[in-house]
């Protein structure tokens, strides 16, 4: 198992991900950190304040950065994320039940509790284009159309077989369900979008979202190489 886990690097990583899959654009690193001198060295912060969804797509894009509390815009997504916490209102369920798109406080209260959240309070998130990261990644997480997560889909399954199981609702995708979820459960997640990364950090119609565990992706990028 563990001549099937070794590569050598995540420049390595990102380039085979990227060629096999024929990705536009990188996929993406990010580390939760919990004491301001765990972050990683030569890692500036976020200029200005921007959502979770928005700051993995300008990572995608190319830029390196660590985003605190105070730099995290969408609230909502640095609850998942263990970084802050969500208004009361999106606790509740009112949030979304006043959005409309829930039939009651109760249903949206009922899928809010349901949507992945670290219990830590961690000081920021490190986000980088994986071949750019200088740090281990808690979480990797791929923005790409169906055709590209079903062959991820299939390398997950390369060694041991099984199931490929998605777990979303439809709100909080890219914090809650591609990296809290990953993070908590330690297996990937594919995730649809919601509406706020879709109108917000410009996910496209036709993309969804992987999370993969850090861990083991060299299990998952070599058995993804392997099926090719």
């Amino acid at each position: 198992m563990a001549d099937e886990c070794q590569v050598n690097g995540y420049d390595v990583i990102s380039e085979k991900f990227r060629t096999l899959l024929g990705l536009e654009k990188s996929p993406v690193a990010v580390k939760l950190v919990l004491r301001e001198e765990d972050l990683p060295e030569g890692i500036e912060k976020i200029d200005k304040p921007a959502r979770h969804c928005e700051m993995v797509q300008m990572a995608a894009a190319g830029e390196s950065f660590y985003a605190p509390a105070d730099s995290q815009a969408c609230k909502g997504g640095a609850d998942a994320l263990g970084i802050d916490e969500a208004p009361a209102k999106v606790k509740t369920g009112e949030f979304y039940y006043q959005l409309g798109r829930f039939a009651s406080f109760a249903s949206a209260k009922r899928t809010f509790d349901e949507i992945p959240s670290i219990d830590l309070k961690f000081y920021a998130a490190v986000y980088a284009p994986l071949e750019k990261a200088t740090f281990d990644p808690d979480v990797i997480v791929i923005i790409c159309n169906p055709a590209q997560a079903m062959k991820i889909s299939q390398a997950l399954l390369y060694t041991l077989g099984g199931r490929v199981e998605a777990d979303f609702s439809g709100i909080q995708s890219i914090c809650a369900d591609a990296v809290a979820g990953p993070y908590l459960r330690k297996r990937p997640n594919i995730t649809m979008g919601c509406s706020g990364s879709r109108q917000y950090a410009g996910v496209r119609d036709d993309e969804l979202i992987v999370g993969l565990n850090g861990e083991n992706i060299g299990c998952v990028v070599n058995a993804l190489e392997a099926i090719s």
